[in-house]
């Protein structure tokens, strides 16, 4: 049987979870704090409206899913799990590594499925990437490039929070390994918070890494780079289909002069299509359904969450 999945949070992204679990037959509920709100959707989806302490509690309800305030997310999670659901928190899993560290040990006390809402890491495009590093296709893994700028929104949380947990999800999944070393460079430059930022990882096995973001671009950029011994592949999100993911077989080689470079032309790789936030919540459901560990996990959200408090703390 399909789960029965609420929704609390019915704001911009939250919006996006509704539609799309209503499309999977999954979608059992809504919840927002603005309650005219919740029962629009519920009226739009025929579907019940809640507030989220009754989306908790409700008996026939097997799931959730927390669109809502970072600050708002570990609280009603462990609430949630302690009532017996399991639930799917949009990223950030909150703001401090330590209450995070809280959540997912309540998930585990209660034998309840937490997810995190990465949804970058369900990208078919991303997915293959990866698949071709592990298939040896770029030789050893050296370095990964994210970038993620455009004219973007002001919240009130700075760009390293709003935007950074996307690229560090892909970068920590990608490399395997938690870093054993954070440096950030930060800038405001129109508003009163961190607009731009480049963050420097370096892992243990000498992968590293770099993330640059900024909501202050007159343009787009939402490129992710694996730079390998034997090559290198790039994942352009703004590209059309078919052009999405790139192998450059650029090489550089010791020679008696110094170093001899080979410069290749892109070979463009054959991907799958489909919505990133659609095949979330379908393995979401999945995971709920079989009781399968998810793929972006606590510990993945806890260590996201832990390198954003170093590279950007937030004001208290």
């Amino acid at each position: 049987m399909t789960p029965r999945i609420a929704v609390v949070g019915c704001g911009q992204w939250g919006r996006n979870h509704i539609r799309t679990l209503d499309g999977l037959g999954a979608l059992s509920g809504v919840a927002d704090v603005d309650t005219a709100r919740a029962e629009a959707f519920a009226a739009q989806y025929g579907v019940p409206a809640y507030t989220a302490e009754a989306a908790i509690a409700a008996p026939d309800l097997d799931a959730l899913v927390l669109a809502m305030p970072a600050h708002l997310h570990g609280e009603t999670a462990r609430a949630a799990f302690a009532a017996g659901k399991d639930v799917l928190i949009e990223k950030p899993i909150g703001l401090d590594a330590r209450d995070a560290a809280v959540t997912r040990a309540a998930a585990a006390k209660a034998g309840r499925i937490l997810m995190v809402g990465h949804v970058l890491r369900f990208h078919p495009v991303f997915q293959r990437l990866c698949g071709l590093v592990r298939e040896g296709r770029i030789g050893t893994l050296r370095h990964i490039v994210s970038n993620r700028i455009g004219l973007g929104r002001f919240p009130t949380m700075d760009a390293v929070w709003d935007l950074a947990p996307h690229d560090l999800s892909l970068v920590l999944h990608l490399a395997g390994s938690h870093p054993v070393e954070v440096n950030t460079l930060r800038r405001t430059v129109l508003s009163d918070e961190t607009d731009v930022a480049d963050i420097a990882l370096r892992f243990a096995d000498d992968i590293t890494a770099q993330i640059h973001i900024s909501r202050v671009s007159p343009y787009r950029d939402r490129r992710f780079s694996a730079i390998g011994t034997a090559g290198m592949l790039v994942f352009d999100d703004m590209a059309p289909d078919g052009q999405k993911l790139a192998f450059y077989g650029h090489t550089l080689s010791r020679a008696a002069a110094g170093f001899d470079f080979v410069h290749a032309e892109p070979v463009f790789e054959e991907t799958q299509t489909g919505l990133p936030l659609e095949r979330e919540l379908a393995h979401f459901i999945d995971c709920v359904t079989t009781r399968r560990p998810p793929e972006t996990d606590g510990d993945e959200a806890v260590e996201t969450v832990r390198i954003l408090q170093l590279a950007s703390p937030l004001k208290r």
